[in-house]
């Protein structure tokens, strides 16, 4: 299409924003060329105006998460062209300060990240947390036509749909996915997707800007009125490789387009305009200003952080080999807290912080009254708190990125996992998206998700709902795993957590543990210690403290059967054995063994997953580093490397059993005494 000048003068600040995306990709591109960027870009040369359509009518109360393909997304909607040049060139100027490069950009309401489709039910989240805060905003992401391929995408919609979000889908649709052609991956009409979830639709193009803007404008407008969910599917065509040099379409195919691309039309026009040429120079001064200072700024730096070890630590400013904060002394305390039924606890915890705290949501599926969720650690909340405890489809996914995007706008979020075999389905959630935001964004955000899930056997589940797999989220940096056991108050790590939730937390509560007792009153002949620190670890010491023989860790519902270990070892082989029960696995710091284990030299740990690259493993080997290896006698007990099966005796046979503790024990114990 030709532009006339009325067109032109009214869209004078939208030309000018399209115009610099365009000269911005184009620098980058140049910037490899010339050595001086690392990694890729994937440029939007060609849909400069879907990003334009949409930034135009967007508010600061709005946020907006983009893709992999979002440089022109950010600067139609932050203007930031130092932070983004900076940032792909990985110095300090830059947005994120060099860490997160071209795919990963944060700044106020706007957020990135590479992973196809994950980004959906992040922005789902941000919706709701508009939408419960009462703060006007909306919710816009950015997919490709190619992330109609992912299933987080309609678990999304379906949501957004059911519970009246204010989301603005945006679908470029450019019509491959990297080098793959639509007409080999996509069935069906891409705007029949929306209205399947009840969701209205619109549908524009690149070509015809002046109209995409006119129906952008609507789109975003009704969904602000509405706070209803809008799907907008944009036709456009991207003129370059998919990411800097990677491109295998004819160029029969890609010449049409760059003929009929609107900016391509706009310079045709005006070549000859001297108004237009001054602009063009402004704006190349401008880019190169950007290059010069991030050419000339020191690179980014992760020195100070790695030093300081705060998100390694034990107690959140610690632990650090390094030279960073020192670790506080670590001290015991005598455990003392209610006697009660661990599924109880656990829900006076769950309660306690709906009660205090107005930015808790727990979301997961039948977890509302009267069925309270499948062990009932739920059951009356949603009573009490009906817009704060809500049951969610049969899609674990999406209901962790829910969580993720209420964390990032100021929610505390706890996400219900009805069995931990499930957390499978939400692992891109967990490791890709909650564990990467705080560093990818240099710091500039938070993610106080908190997700519960059962975990372990012996209740004749079968294969898939009796794992243990914690082992799969453990060393995840910028996360904390927690395990329930039966010396620690459930009630009281909850309230802890809360307290000092500061990075995505997985609390693991073993399913046998729901219906035992949680105590603190110890057998006859030990004490119960805990370290003072918000999730303790609970030392069940035997003989006050003098005798001890062996060292025993048990993780999670394993301590009941170490517990019981310990008691057959003294009355029935007369060996002392010290129990130490963490709560904490990830980070896990071994110097809480240090008392028992400097005198033992024994260590067996108990843990209900496989043992083959394990928390066992882990525990051992921190162990040998920390206290030698020479003279220190190790055994693990861990379960079967087999599917777990239903049957009662063949379940029993395949997971830990108190009698296998105490064979252990008494086989590293005699060991040592032989050699």
């Amino acid at each position: 299409m030709s532009t006339d000048a009325a067109t032109m003068r009214r869209f004078d600040a939208e030309i000018r924003t399209a115009v610099t995306v365009r000269l911005v990709e184009q620098r980058l591109l140049k910037l490899f060329s010339e050595g001086k960027l690392f990694g890729t870009v994937h440029t939007c040369i060609g849909q400069e105006f879907v990003g334009v359509s949409v930034a135009r009518r967007l508010t600061d109360a709005d946020t907006l998460f983009s893709n992999h393909r979002g440089h022109g997304h950010f600067l139609a909607y932050r203007r930031n062209i130092k932070g983004l040049i900076g940032e792909i060139m990985g110095k300090s100027v830059g947005v994120c300060g060099g860490r997160g490069g071209s795919q990963h950009i944060q700044q106020d309401g706007f957020y990135s990240n590479g992973i196809q489709g994950g980004i959906v039910p992040v922005t789902t989240g941000m919706a709701l947390a508009h939408k419960m805060k009462g703060t006007g905003g909306i919710a816009v992401v950015y997919v490709g036509d190619g992330t109609l391929g992912q299933g987080a995408l309609y678990e999304s919609m379906n949501i957004a749909s059911k519970w009246g979000l204010p989301v603005l889908f945006v679908c470029e649709n450019n019509l491959y996915a990297q080098s793959t052609s639509q007409a080999q991956t996509l069935a069906g009409d891409i705007c029949a997707r929306g209205a399947a979830f009840g969701i209205e639709t619109a549908h524009s193009d690149t070509w015809e800007w002046p109209a995409l803007f006119a129906a952008m404008e609507q789109s975003i407008a009704k969904v602000r009125a509405t706070s209803r969910p809008l799907f907008h599917r944009v036709d456009t065509y991207r003129l370059m490789a998919h990411s800097k040099g990677d491109d295998n379409r004819p160029e029969s195919d890609v010449q049409p387009y760059r003929d009929r691309d609107p900016i391509n039309v706009l310079m045709r026009e005006r070549e000859d305009d001297a108004a237009w040429r001054a602009m063009l120079g402004e704006i190349e001064r401008e880019i190169e200003d950007a290059v010069r200072e991030a050419d000339e700024a020191p690179w980014g730096d992760v020195e100070q952080e790695i030093a300081a070890g705060v998100w390694h630590g034990r107690r959140g400013h610690e632990q650090n080999h390094t030279g960073g904060t020192p670790v506080p002394p670590l001290r015991w305390k005598r455990a003392q807290f209610e006697r009660e039924k661990c599924v109880a606890s656990v829900r006076k915890g769950l309660e306690e912080a709906l009660d205090t705290r107005d930015n808790v949501v727990i979301i997961g599926e039948d977890i509302e009254s009267p069925y309270g969720g499948a062990f009932k650690c739920t059951q009356g909340l949603s009573a009490k708190h009906p817009a704060r405890v809500r049951n969610t489809p049969i899609s674990e996914l999406a209901i962790v990125g829910i969580g993720n995007g209420l964390a990032l706008r100021g929610m505390i979020p706890v996400v219900e996992i009805m069995f931990g075999d499930f957390m499978t389905l939400a692992a891109d959630q967990w490791i890709n998206h909650a564990a990467k935001f705080r560093f990818m964004y240099d710091g500039k955000v938070r993610v106080p998700l908190i997700v519960r899930t059962p975990m372990g056997g012996k209740r004749g589940y079968a294969a898939t709902h009796s794992q243990s797999l914690e082992k799969h989220f453990v060393g995840v940096p910028d996360t904390r795993v927690l395990c329930l056991n039966h010396r620690v108050s459930p009630a009281l790590l909850y309230r802890a957590l809360f307290e000092t939730i500061d990075r995505p937390t997985l609390v693991i509560e073993n399913k046998m543990l729901y219906g035992q007792n949680v105590s603190s009153e110890p057998p006859a002949g030990w004490d119960l210690l805990h370290t003072d620190e918000p999730f303790p670890t609970a030392w069940l010491r035997a003989g006050g403290g003098a005798g001890a023989e062996v060292t025993i860790v048990a993780l999670g519902g394993a301590a009941i059967d170490a517990e019981e270990a310990a008691r057959r070892l003294f009355e029935e082989d007369e060996v002392a054995a010290d129990v130490f029960m963490p709560t904490c696995l990830y980070p896990f710091d071994v110097s809480v063994l240090a008392d028992s284990l400097t005198r033992t030299r024994r260590l067996v740990v108990v843990e209900e997953g496989q043992g083959f690259v394990s928390l066992s493993s882990e525990i051992i080997a921190q162990a040998a580093e920390r206290f030698g290896a020479q003279g220190l006698g190790c055994r693990r007990v861990t379960a079967a490397p087999v599917a777990i099966p239903a049957a009662r005796p063949l379940e029993a046979r395949c997971l830990p059993q108190a009698q296998d503790v105490v064979h252990k024990c008494l086989e590293v114990a005699r060991e040592l005494v032989h050699h």
